[in-house]
Parts: C-alpha cells; sequence; structure tokens
C-alpha cells in the first residue's frame, strides 16, 4: 500500500500520522530550503559586499577550480566570509563545509526515520531502503562529527580523508536504495537533499587534499614485513596475540554455545550483553562450534572493538538465507553486519545459502572502519561480500561467489586469501569484483594482493566497473581460468582505474586485455605502492594493534 492509498483509509489514526508526517515534512522543507540559501546565496552584508566571486576564490588559494562542483565550493567560501569578520582559511572553509554536510544528513536522516516508523506501524517486521539510509547516515554523521570534535583525539588526515569518502559512499548507497521506494514526495525530498550534500562533501575532499598536499602523507612502500608478525599498525601489540593465540590462551567476555554451555546460546545475546557492559576496550566473544542461523545479525555501528572468535572456518558457521529475491534489501540480506569501527573477525564461516537464483545475497556486509578478517571464509553466489565502506583488511580468508562477489566502496586490500569463483554453467558469466567508487578523489578502492584467484574458465572476468571511477587492482597474485580480456564493460572505461602488477599463472597474460583507456594491465613498482596495505588503508597506523599477519608494501 503507498502513501496515497494510505490517505484515502478511513480511519481516523492513520489520518492524523499522515497529517503528523506531512507537518514535518514542511517543517523540513523550510529548514532545507533555509540552508539551501544560507549555503548557496549568502545573505549580504557589510562584509560580503567588498568581496567579489572573483576575489574569493583568487585573493585565497581556494581550489575551486580543482573540485566537480566549483559553483557550489564558492558559495560555501563566500559563505564562510560572510560568518566572518576576519581573513578566513582553508581550515575554516572546510570546517563549515563539513557542518553544513553534518546538517543536511541529519535532515535527510529525520524524514527517512519519520516516514520509516510510519511504514513499521503499518508492517511490523519490514525493513526498507529507508531504514538502510537512516543507519548509514548516521554512522556518517558521527564520523563527520569526530572530525570536527578534536578534544579527545585529532583525527589523522587519512581520517579525515576516509570519514568523508565514507559520507559520500553511504549517501549514495541511500539514493541508490530509494530508487524503487514507493513514497514519491519523501523521497524527492530526501533525494534533493542528498545530492546537495554529496557535492558539498566532493568539495570537502578536495579542500582537505589542498590542506594537506604540503605534508607527506606516503608510508614507505619497502617490500618489508612489519614487526616480527607482519600485520598492520593499525592492531597493537596486544591484538596481535589475540588474533594467534590459541582460544584457551584469550581471556574472552563472552562465550556463545548452542547447546548451553557457555554464557549465551546465540551471537545476538552475546552482542547485546556486550553492548551493555562495554567499556570502551576490545570485546571478545568466542563463538564455538555450531551453526548459527539467526535472521541477520547486525553488530551497530555504535559497538565498536567487537573481536568474534571461532572455531575455525567450516566449524563455526553464521548462515542465513534472506535474498533480493526474497524481499531484502541488499545490505539486509547479509547473514553478518560488521559496523562498529575496529571490528574482527578470526576463524569463522559467513554463508548465505539463498542460492544462485535470488539474486542479491550478501554473506558478509562490513561498514566498520578498521576491520579486520582473518582465516574467514566468505560463502555466497551473487553479491557475496558487500564491503560497502571504510578502510578493510582480508588475510588468508577464503571468498566463493559468482556474480559481482566482492563489491562495494570501501577502501579494502585482500592479502594471501583465495578467491573461488563457482561456475554458473557454460554460458554464465562470473564477475569477481565490482567496485562503486563514484567520486575521483575518494580514498577507495579494491586491491588484491599476493591472492590465488582459482577462476571457472572462459567465462570468469577479474571484475566490471560498478561505478564512474571504479577503481580494482590485482598485485603478485596466482591467476587461473580468467578469460584473456579481463574485464567486462559496465560503467566509466575511461574514468576507472584497473590495474595487474607482476600476476603469475595461466590467466595472468595481458595480451588479450580490453583496451580501454582506464585499464592499466602493466603497472609500474611506483603506481602499484599506491594499493598497498600502507598506502591503500594506512595500515600502517593501525593494523598493527589488531595483531593481524601483514605486508605494509609489495614485497618481494
Amino acid at each position: 500500500m503507498n502513501m496515497y492509498e494510505m490517505l484515502g483509509n478511513k480511519h481516523n489514526g492513520q489520518r492524523k500520522k499522515f497529517i503528523l508526517l506531512g507537518s514535518l515534512m514542511s517543517l523540513l522543507i523550510v529548514l532545507i530550503v533555509t540552508i539551501s540559501v544560507s549555503t548557496v546565496h549568502p545573505k549580504s552584508s557589510v562584509h560580503i559586499s567588498t568581496v567579489s566571486k572573483a576575489t574569493a576564490t583568487t585573493t585565497a588559494p581556494f581550489p575551486c577550480k580543482d573540485t566537480l562542483y566549483p559553483k557550489a565550493c564558492e558559495s560555501q567560501i563566500l559563505s564562510a566570509k560572510d560568518a566572518s569578520s576576519t581573513p578566513i582559511t582553508l581550515d575554516d572553509v572546510l570546517n563549515l563545509s563539513i557542518k553544513s554536510v553534518i546538517d543536511r544528513a541529519t535532515l535527510a536522516k529525520s524524514l527517512a526515520q519519520n516516514v520509516s516508523l510510519m511504514n513499521q506501524r503499518e508492517n511490523p517486521n519490514s525493513f526498507t531502503a529507508l531504514d538502510d539510509c537512516v543507519e548509514l547516515l548516521d554512522h556518517s554523521i558521527d564520523q563527520l562529527n569526530s572530525i570536527l570534535d578534536s578534544k579527545t583525539t585529532t583525527p589523522s588526515p587519512d581520517d579525515t580523508q576516509t570519514w568523508l569518502s565514507t559520507a559520500i559512499t553511504h549517501q549514495t548507497t541511500c539514493l541508490d536504495g530509494l530508487q524503487t521506494h514507493k513514497f514519491f514526495k519523501e523521497k524527492e525530498l530526501i533525494h534533493a537533499t542528498l545530492q546537495s550534500n554529496i557535492q558539498h562533501v566532493s568539495n570537502s575532499l578536495v579542500i582537505h587534499k589542498s590542506i594537506v598536499s604540503a605534508k607527506t602523507l606516503k608510508v614507505s612502500t619497502a617490500g618489508r614485513r612489519l614487526l616480527s608478525d607482519d600485520f598492520p599498525t593499525w592492531v597493537s601489540t596486544g591484538e596481535r596475540k589475540l588474533l594467534e593465540s590459541s582460544i584457551k590462551d584469550i581471556e574472552v567476555n563472552a562465550v556463545v554455545a548452542m547447546d548451553g554451555t557457555g554464557t549465551h546460546r546465540t551471537i545476538s545475546e552475546a552482542l547485546a550483553f556486550a553492548s551493555l557492559v562495554g567499556g570502551g576496550g576490545r570485546t571478545v566473544i568466542h563463538v564455538t562450534a555450531g551453526t548459527y542461523n539467526e535472521n541477520n545479525i547486525m553488530v551497530s555501528a555504535k559497538q565498536s572493538n567487537v573481536m568474534l572468535v571461532g572455531d575455525g572456518k567450516g566449524i563455526t558457521i553464521i548462515t542465513g538465507s534472506k535474498s533480493a529475491g526474497g524481499g531484502s534489501t541488499t545490505r539486509r540480506s547479509a547473514s553478518f553486519g560488521a559496523g562498529g569501527d575496529g571490528f574482527i573477525a578470526r576463524d569463522i564461516s559467513f554463508v548465505n545459502t539463498a542460492g544462485p537464483s535470488k539474486g542479491q545475497a550478501v554473506a558478509l556486509v562490513v561498514t566498520a572502519d578498521k576491520s579486520v578478517f582473518y582465516r574467514c571464509s566468505i560463502i555466497g553466489y551473487q553479491d557475496t561480500l558487500y564491503t560497502l565502506s571504510n578502510r578493510q583488511f582480508y588475510r588468508e580468508t577464503d571468498i566463493y561467489g559468482t556474480v559481482d562477489f566482492i563489491f562495494g566502496n570501501s577502501a579494502v586490500v585482500f592479502q594471501s586469501c583465495n578467491i573461488l569463483p563457482r561456475s554458473r554453467g557454460s554460458d554464465g558469466k562470473v564477475f569477481i569484483t565490482a567496485q562503486g567508487r563514484t567520486d575521483p578523489n575518494q580514498n577507495t578502492g579494491i586491491s588484491i594482493h599476493k591472492c590465488r584467484i582459482a577462476g571457472t574458465g572462459g567465462n570468469t572476468y577479474l571484475g566490471r566497473p560498478w561505478k564512474k571511477y571504479s577503481r580494482t587492482v590485482y598485485m603478485q597474485s596466482f591467476l587461473d581460468g580468467i578469460n584473456p580480456a579481463g574485464w567486462f564493460p559496465w560503467n566509466g572505461m575511461s574514468t576507472i582505474y584497473y590495474g595487474e602488477y607482476m600476476n603469475s599463472g595461466p590467466g595472468a597474460s595481458t595480451s588479450g586485455r580490453v583496451k580501454w583507456s582506464g585499464n592499466h594491465p602493466s603497472m609500474t613498482p611506483a603506481e602499484a605502492s599506491e594499493f598497498t596495505v600502507g598506502s591503500l588503508i594506512s595500515g600502517n597506523s593501525w593494523l598493527p594493534s589488531t595483531g593481524i599477519i601483514f605486508e605494509s608494501g609489495l614485497g618481494a
């Protein structure tokens, strides 16, 4: 039932609900217009009357000409000048821009949340793209506030670039999900707000880049192993031990056992317990052997530093069977979702059993920043692993699927993993990756480094460009059973970046690769170094604290 059918309902209760919703929409429209006017058309004042657009962009090193949306950038600078009685800096403009982004995202979240509540009253067990919007926008708002609120810790330049990139990804994901939504008037409001907001986030990325351009942000990508354990730096010494130690040597906070011998029978119960007792440190949950089908487990973005330790691949199994074909959104089809920053999983299988005919059916979705998956398996068909956003690292993990089975717009590195395409029959094409970068200034991309790819023959492709600025590279990996063209067309063949570097195996020859201008079949060592753990996911700053083995650079 859509909104207009509901409005025709004779029950007064429903009329009242929609009258309230209409009032909320009216208020939101006023607020949106107010923000738009103050941002795009600044009010006149003594200060602004002496500043033209030309001087606003030429008397200071404001990089509007380098942005995708220069008019919005110029208006933002004029707003900053209007609000200040002293000369403004790039930092002032960036802070004002981020504040504006937060305001718009908050408005869009409020509208989506209220319409979602209406939907929940009518269909208590129904979750829609609006619910995805609420959670994704909320996550980004928290991250953007962390950029502005540096009272406790100052975010690094990599943090700022990642969280701005994530804000674009989350808002784009929201827009994609709303394409088939039935609440047209609300959808139009949310759509307009987010479209404008994405422009300001995009400009913020360029401004941020200008601020840090004079600093040396690159880490050494020499072929070395970091520390004796070989894990990236966001992993502390203590957490290195958590990843490598036997479970009997780890102090755990909760034990999940289906037979009742632990502290909880389900993972959901253990996570709920951990959220109540968590004190900001690492929370370790041991999930013992068994198959856990708990209907879409989600670790909230508010619940950070959770670690799940299983008893091994194929022994501890988290499973589900939701799918787009079964009426779920892509994100909510996931058997398991990791949203809290600093999430770690070890020795667990994540499975979606919906089958090849059900369309998108995610086994694992990840939005957790600085997350790690070690010695896991991720099994499904279409859209198996949704690396949606933020920085992620996978080591010694097996990923199975058929269509776009590694996809999303995170900054992610797979190292020493097995990537295992599943056959779709003699005529069915298999696509390993579908990367979703929408802005050239996002620091996102898929890097497959020192992995083994076992293709299904001539119908298997390394990937296809889901979005206009898609980025995917295969480096120092063993390729077998890959179509000679390597890549399959979709979007932005001139604006993408697809690359290969020193791969081996029967599928590694690049002589027959596609001739797109965005394809780089013979990357140089310098180009390849941009996609290492140390560079792409700034791993030297956070992976060592997790304890996971990793190689910072290209290595031997």
